[in-house]
């Protein structure tokens, strides 16, 4: 079998779960060809991927996360961003984020979230249709402006820029420069945050970041910058497009939306299923710091082995049936927010927005149908959504 996995155009025009499938089972590290001459090392099962993800000796992050980035970004930002470095900085890096998750920011942010979703909800329901990827767009970025201390009059800036910053992969240079001028604001908005915060620090994540210290040296600015930057497009991109992804395999399975509705009790295995099934980030790239044998492939030192998650999420020898959308799944060792030492910092908030969301929605909305055609991304990195129009019936 050839596929090259790295095409974007794989995951817009076409169901890419049977190819996952025959992958599994005929190779389960897959030498994947590209159309430049390079290869990467594709790993496809739930065990192989777990494996490579908690060995980070063998598999290193420091030569980037994700396939396509750009070289120099990467030359710069190895040992800064927390993304892209490996242990033991990488934990001293996650001990000063971590630092800002208090429980007074915990219990601020979630209160942000209800608002902002009951606020968006409400606004669909009296527009009568919505594009829901705009909807769902609302409360991450809200949830990560405020846990970072944007201002919220900045707020609506921070939802359209990352909207284009981390859109679909650019089609020509005009559509390119757009998300480059939007990420660059992005950025230069930090950048002005970071230096209020060093007047006059306050309980945010930016304090944290700037008022922190690894090994008796404050961070840097461009350490700050990058770690700003990866938690905003971690942060935003997956979380909505999981709850898009939610939303519809909600409304293909309609009988699910009624048990979960009434059964509040089953939100915790749902957001968990939501997050296997939609599975937005498809891949975790490493770097094999030695020759090493794995899944029955030699790989060799500077190769890129790379962990496909969406694939090892419907794994048959770990999730029965699994294409089955199932808010009752238990167990559900999904690899939604990684493994090892790159586990997601912000899963407990993800899962919260997600509860958040789904909550407000079935409180509100007595059904959701589609209004027009679903559109999927293009993009090899997020398994996720360009366009999702529906329209909703309010609860009596």
């Amino acid at each position: 079998m050839r596929v090259d996995l790295s095409d974007p155009l794989l995951y817009r025009d076409s169901d890419p779960a049977p190819v996952w499938s025959r992958l599994r089972a005929e190779h389960p590290v897959y030498r994947n060809e590209r159309a430049n001459g390079e290869h990467f090392w594709a790993v496809m099962t739930h065990g192989l991927c777990t494996d490579m993800l908690t060995d980070p000796r063998v598999f290193s992050s420091q030569n980037g996360m994700r396939l396509d980035s750009d070289p120099q970004v990467l030359a710069a930002a190895a040992g800064k961003m927390l993304n892209i470095t490996d242990p033991p900085r990488h934990d001293k890096i996650r001990k000063v984020v971590s630092s800002a998750f208090t429980p007074r920011m915990v219990s601020r942010l979630e209160a942000t979230m209800r608002e902002t979703a009951a606020k968006a909800i409400d606004e669909a329901l009296a527009a009568g249709e919505c594009e829901f990827t705009r909807v769902a767009q609302k409360l991450p970025v809200s949830v990560i402006c405020d846990m970072l201390g944007v201002a919220p009059a900045d707020w609506d800036f921070m939802v359209e820029r990352t909207r284009f910053a981390w859109s679909s992969t650019a089609l020509d240079e005009a559509e390119e420069a757009r998300k480059v001028r939007a990420h660059t604001e992005i950025l230069l908005h930090f950048q002005d945050l970071a230096a209020e915060r060093r007047r006059e620090p306050k309980d945010d994540l930016m304090s944290a970041l700037v008022c922190g210290e690894i090994d008796g040296a404050p961070l840097t600015d461009q350490e700050i910058l990058y770690n700003c930057d990866a938690l905003v497009s971690g942060g935003n991109e997956t979380t909505r497009h999981a709850t898009v992804g939610g939303l519809l395999a909600l409304i293909d399975n309609p009988d699910q939306w009624h048990r979960l509705r009434d059964e509040p009790a089953l939100m915790p295995s749902a957001i968990q299923e939501i997050v296997r099934y939609t599975s937005p980030v498809m891949h975790a790239l490493r770097t094999a710091t030695e020759d090493v044998e794995f899944g029955g492939e030699r790989i060799s030192a500077g190769d890129h082995v790379v962990a496909w998650l969406p694939s090892a999420n419907r794994d048959e020898k770990v999730f029965d049936d699994p294409d089955r959308f199932d808010i009752e799944r238990e167990p559900n060792r999904h690899l939604g927010f990684i493994q090892g030492n790159h586990y997601c910092i912000g899963s407990s908030l993800a899962k919260l927005e997600l509860t958040v969301m789904f909550e407000e929605l079935l409180a509100r909305v007595e059904v959701a149908e589609l209004a027009g055609q679903v559109r999927r991304l293009r993009s090899n990195l997020l398994w996720g959504f360009d366009s999702l129009p529906v329209k909703f019936v309010p609860r009596a």
